[in-house]
């Protein structure tokens, strides 16, 4: 039933490749040449599953994956889930349940993430990202913008460019360990399933990647995967 997956002969598997670990990034190592993180174990256990060839994607962020849905290059991937990209892909079973807050510095006034939805604040986070328009929404009062990628985002706040960056919890959890001088505000204003997914319209893959991903859930792939890269606490769903 996998080969539904690799209509060109192997698995084309889109990751999002930036400056830090999450349910969604991977990260280079300094010195390295190749990303590591979740998504990049699930992808190489989906191989032994399979026996089936799989190609890394590497794109700039879960925006552009879902951007390039239609074009081809991918055939499975993992991202968060929104209302606005069920429009553009189909989701299978989640693998992670997370919450966005925000990365400020130590020395901010901000304790809450409620604190920074007023006007005049700055808010910097990934364009075209679920974290994103849940920050426009939430703080409608902010000056809230998305950098084309992570590592902007991430120079602009280390620049004095904005007041905090807008992440998911587990890559704050990186960052902050990263970024001498930082903290994460208390509570949060998103929290959302992170999910496999592929294309629209293809229902025999949905089924492949759905089958999968369970399976790695129920023989520990996914749990072990996050301790091994430091988020031992993630949420993962039944």
């Amino acid at each position: 039933m996998f080969e539904i997956l690799a209509p060109t002969g192997e698995i084309r598997i889109a990751i999002a490749v930036g400056p830090t670990k999450s349910a969604v990034w991977t990260r280079i190592p300094e010195g390295g040449t190749e990303p590591e993180g979740v998504t990049v174990d699930l992808a190489r256990r989906i191989g032994e599953i399979t026996g089936l060839p799989v190609r890394l994607v590497p794109l700039s962020s879960s925006g552009e994956i879902i951007a390039t849905a239609d074009d081809g290059i991918w055939d499975l991937s993992f991202t968060p889930v929104d209302a606005a990209r069920r429009e553009i892909v189909d989701f299978g079973p989640a693998y992670h349940v997370g919450e966005s807050s925000y990365l400020v510095r130590e020395t901010s006034p901000f304790l809450r993430a409620e604190d920074l939805h007023r006007p005049g604040v700055r808010i910097m986070g990934v364009a075209e990202t679920a974290t994103i328009r849940s920050a426009q929404k939430a703080a409608a009062g902010a000056q809230v913008t998305g950098a084309a990628a992570l590592p902007q985002a991430v120079a602009a706040f280390e620049a004095g460019e904005c007041d905090a960056l807008a992440l998911g919890r587990l890559a704050l959890d990186d960052l902050v360990r990263r970024l001498p001088g930082t903290r994460i505000t208390e509570g949060n204003f998103h929290v959302a399933e992170t999910a496999i997914a592929v294309p629209k319209g293809r229902p025999e893959a949905l089924a492949a990647a759905s089958e999968l991903i369970a399976r790695m859930k129920a023989d520990g792939t996914v749990a072990d995967s996050f301790r091994r890269h430091g988020m031992a606490d993630a949420v993962i769903p039944e």
